[in-house]
């Protein structure tokens, strides 16, 4: 299977020049593909007797080696695979749309989300230096796996750049026979059905004064100018410091989970739906569902576990776990559970998750 590696990059100022004119240059052709893709689709849905055949990111490529390169010679100064990277991330972006899994494709802006991927001789030389074309040989702060790569991604967050890129691993064979219910909630970001709370890291409510505070701050100032793109950069490693704390307690859990027990059972949760409530949006988008479920999945594969995910109509938290009798109506303001057949008092979550468990064991 693959699995992605990301690490910080140690720059000087030639370094970090080149970096942002290949992200000009991977912005630039995004830009100009996205407008002439859209000027098409324009076309031919105003004339449907003359429509003209829709791009791939070849026919879009060949277009602009012969009509932007010549005009924009800063073109040459980047690796060729920078702007051809970009088109074929645009001819994904619509299939996206055209298969309704994501919405339109937007134009990109100079300082956001700042990105390039390169492709060719992307050499790994030693344990903290990665040889990449164009640029030459870039330095990280940890140490890298010895891989065979081809191509590589790097990105801006904030004052700091980033490179990232895919390996294959061989997945493990578990001897691990327990199985485990995981019941994720507001107040707690889980529990356990071995009984277990997990707290979450509820980092965004921790800074959220300051981030506040900060924006505040900076609401004044002329866009643009020196004092401005400073109050940019703090706020910018505030999200990134916010970010990261989510992330390090996300990726301890589920790596704690998919490790130590055969069978993970957790339930497929509507988080957009549940997102649509304003009263606990900010909660639940901190707590960050789906990055929980997105790295469970791949973890459980690479360490040989088995993720179970059990149905949304599914009542975990209205079924006592003793006696297995149906509750009518539980409102969220019920952090115990208390069942009127067999008298059986626990904590709601627990609960919930001791009956996820049982719908395997």
């Amino acid at each position: 299977m693959l699995l992605g590696f990301k690490t910080e990059l140690k720059l000087n100022n030639q370094q970090r020049v080149k970096f942002a004119k290949h992200s000009g240059v991977a912005r630039h052709a995004w830009n100009w593909g996205l407008a002439l893709t859209k000027q098409i689709l324009e076309h031919n849905n105003a004339l449907p007797d003359s429509k003209i055949k829709f791009p791939t990111a070849i026919d879009l490529h060949k277009w602009l080696v012969a009509l932007v390169k010549p005009e924009n010679e800063w073109y040459y100064e980047c690796s060729k695979s920078t702007p051809q990277q970009a088109l074929m991330a645009l001819r994904d972006a619509w299939k996206d749309c055209f298969s309704k899994k994501k919405g339109v494709p937007r134009f990109k802006k100079k300082g956001r989300k700042d990105s390039f991927t390169l492709e060719g001789t992307v050499k790994i030389l030693g344990n903290n230096k990665i040889q990449v074309p164009c640029i030459g040989v870039l330095k990280t702060y940890e140490r890298l796996p010895q891989v065979l790569i081809k191509c590589c991604t790097i990105s801006r967050q904030a004052d700091k750049w980033f490179i990232s890129f895919r390996f294959d691993v061989e997945q493990q064979q578990s001897d691990k026979t327990s199985v485990v219910g995981v019941d994720l909630g507001v107040k707690n970001l889980c529990t356990l059905s071995t009984g277990e709370v997990i707290a979450g890291a509820k980092s965004y409510k921790k800074y959220e004064a300051k981030l506040s505070r900060m924006q505040w701050l900076n609401r004044h100032k002329i866009i643009g100018s020196a004092n401005w793109k400073k109050a940019q950069i703090l706020i910018a490693r505030l999200h990134r410091k916010i970010a990261n704390i989510r992330k390090d307690t996300l990726h301890k859990l589920t790596t704690l989970l998919a490790k130590n027990h055969g069978i993970v059972v957790i339930e497929d949760l509507n988080v957009s739906g549940m997102i649509a409530n304003h009263k606990l949006a900010k909660t639940i988008a901190d707590m960050s569902f789906f990055e929980f479920r997105r790295q469970l999945t791949y973890k459980c594969q690479l360490y040989g576990s088995k993720l179970v995910v059990v149905d949304r109509w599914f009542p975990s938290s209205k079924t006592c776990s003793n006696c297995g009798t149906k509750k009518e109506t539980l409102t969220l303001n019920e952090r115990v559970f208390e069942c009127g057949h067999c008298g059986f008092t626990i904590d709601r979550d627990l609960n919930a998750a001791i009956n996820l468990n049982k719908t395997v064991s």
